[in-house]
């Protein structure tokens, strides 16, 4: 019985005592071994990309199932068009360092809808919906030219006028329509490896004529971001 009596004293101390050793052993959780944190631009504020520093952090319920059903949400190809180049997460920060540098031909796009952006985004990005570029959900030829002049930087050709892009849409021929030569440098993501909105975007724009040099994609996107524990901005 004492001897019960003392390894149950040892347990409780041992329990009482973990949180704060635990909390004592905790180390830095760095983006990599030479960069703690990005300064970024967003919404007109400066914040922070940083990864969180509880080394006992999980990832948000958002991103914690394992099996969703496919379809729709079917594991997508590392490479998803020839010239688009795939990132990782120290790619898209790099492409984040320049546009905080002032690089004004660099665009990072969250190509999900509302209601996702609303759980959090990457710091610097701005959304533009793939259905914002989707006739078939709803986009307007004027909806289309408009993030397509105004947010991308594309130009319009000679006689491009609103009819004219209509039919070129509705014939597969935008290309004839826009002018690519100013075109920014597109970083699109969605929700991951699993999700098919940014890559719907890309197909839009490679159908549309964008050049795939100027396309680039997050493939893992905001699971992979969540799950290394990266900060996030909400609108």
């Amino acid at each position: 019985m004492k001897n019960k009596a003392i390894l149950l004293s040892t347990l409780l101390t041992f329990t009482l005592s973990a949180p704060s050793a635990f909390a004592a052993d905790a180390k830095p959780v760095g983006i990599t071994p030479d960069m703690m944190s990005v300064s970024v631009t967003h919404n007109g504020a400066k914040t922070e990309i940083v990864r969180n520093q509880d080394n006992g952090n999980t990832v948000i319920d958002a991103f914690a199932k394992t099996s969703r059903p496919c379809p729709p949400f079917c594991i997508q190809p590392m490479t998803l068009a020839e010239g688009v180049e795939t990132l990782g997460e120290l790619e898209l920060i790099d492409y984040v360092k320049k546009m905080e540098a002032g690089d004004k031909n660099i665009m990072l796009i969250d190509s999900r809808t509302p209601d996702w952006v609303a759980k959090g985004t990457i710091p610097g990005a701005v959304n533009i919906s793939w259905t914002e570029l989707t006739p078939a959900k709803g986009a307007t030829t004027e909806g289309i030219t408009k993030v397509m002049t105004e947010d991308f930087n594309v130009g319009l050709a000679s006689g491009a006028d609103e009819i004219a892009i209509d039919e070129a849409i509705a014939n597969g021929t935008v290309s004839e329509v826009f002018d690519y030569g100013n075109a920014k440098t597109l970083v699109l993501f969605c929700n991951g490896m699993w999700c098919g909105q940014s890559p719907a975007s890309i197909r839009t724009l490679l159908k549309f004529g964008y050049p795939a040099e100027n396309i680039k994609w997050y493939r893992d996107g905001m699971q992979a971001w969540e799950i290394l524990g990266f900060s996030t901005v909400k609108p």
